[in-house]
C-alpha cells in the first residue's frame, strides 16, 4: 500500500487549498482514510477521517466547518478541501488508512499506512 500526498504549498490567510492523497495497491472496503497535519515543534494531530465505504466523515475541533474531506472510490482518491486557511493550518500534512475500530479514527497509533506528507504554510 502506497500514499502519495499533493496540492500543498504557500497561501495567504483567507486563501483555499486542496490536498489530494493518492492510493496504490490494495485497498480495502473497511478501510478509514484521514488527514493528520504536524505543525513546527508540535505532536501529530488529527484533522478529518471518512470510511472508504460509507463515507462518514470525521473532522477535529480547529478545522470544523473550514475544512471537508471527501473521497473518490473509483479513482483511489481522497482529498482535503481547505477554506479560510489561517496561519495556524501551517503543517505538514500527512494522509493515512487502515482498519480502524469505532471511535479510534482520531489516533495517530491507529494508522498503519502513512504518506510522506505534503507541505502547507499560510502566511498573515
Amino acid at each position: 500500500v502506497e500514499l502519495v500526498e499533493s496540492g500543498g504549498g504557500l497561501v495567504q490567510a483567507g486563501d483555499s487549498l486542496r490536498l489530494s492523497c493518492a492510493a496504490s495497491g490494495p485497498t480495502f472496503s473497511a478501510w478509514t482514510m484521514a488527514w493528520f497535519r504536524q505543525g513546527p515543534g508540535k505532536e501529530r494531530e488529527f484533522v478529518a477521517a471518512i470510511t472508504w465505504s460509507g463515507g462518514v466523515t470525521y473532522y477535529g475541533d480547529p478545522v470544523k466547518d473550514r475544512f471537508t474531506i471527501s473521497r473518490d472510490s473509483a479513482k483511489n482518491m481522497v482529498y482535503l478541501q481547505m477554506n479560510s486557511l489561517k496561519p495556524e493550518d501551517t503543517a505538514v500534512y500527512y494522509c493515512a488508512a487502515d482498519t480502524v475500530p469505532p471511535g479510534g479514527f482520531r489516533y495517530v497509533r491507529q494508522y498503519d499506512y502513512w504518506g510522506r506528507g505534503t507541505q502547507v504554510t499560510v502566511s498573515s
